[in-house]
This record gives structure tokens, sequence and C-alpha cells, in this order.
């Protein structure tokens, strides 16, 4: 399947809570105050986000379209200036 980690449901306030391992965080591309939907299935509980995710800079460089974007440019400054 994919990654998995062994946790301990905490008490948190008046609720429980669990913390979700950086290294899940990343795989799952979640982010802080991102929503997600808890659902419960016969084989355990399934977590996924529901909000959309925060896109790194690749991801946006990898969107960019001249084509779209044809009359932008980015201004460089050369070593000699």
């Amino acid at each position: 399947m994919g990654k998995t980690a062994d946790m301990k449901i905490e008490q948190w306030g008046n609720g429980l809570a669990i913390r979700i391992p950086s290294e899940l965080v990343r795989s799952a591309h979640f982010t802080l105050g991102q929503s997600i939907q808890l659902s419960l299935h016969a084989s355990g509980v399934m977590m996924t986000p529901t909000g959309a995710p925060k896109l790194t800079l690749a991801h946006k460089l990898a969107m960019f379209d001249p084509e779209v974007h044809g009359g932008e440019f980015m201004l460089t400054l050369s070593a000699n200036q």
C-alpha cells in the first residue's frame, strides 16, 4: 500500500487526537488548517483531505504555460549590473 505509522490516541482538551508524523503529512500533501473528512469503513477509519492542497513552487512552475501568459516575463539581473 503506502506509508504507515503506529500512533497512540491522546487526550486533547475534551476530545481525542492523534499526531500525524511529518513524513505522512508530506506524502499525503496535508497542510496546516486544511479540512479533512473522516469516514468509518469495515476495515477501519479513512482520512481524506477535502480542501485544496497547498501548491509548491515546483507545482506552480509546472503549470506555467507561456501561451496563456504570453505577455508576462520575469526580470532577471545580470551579474554585471
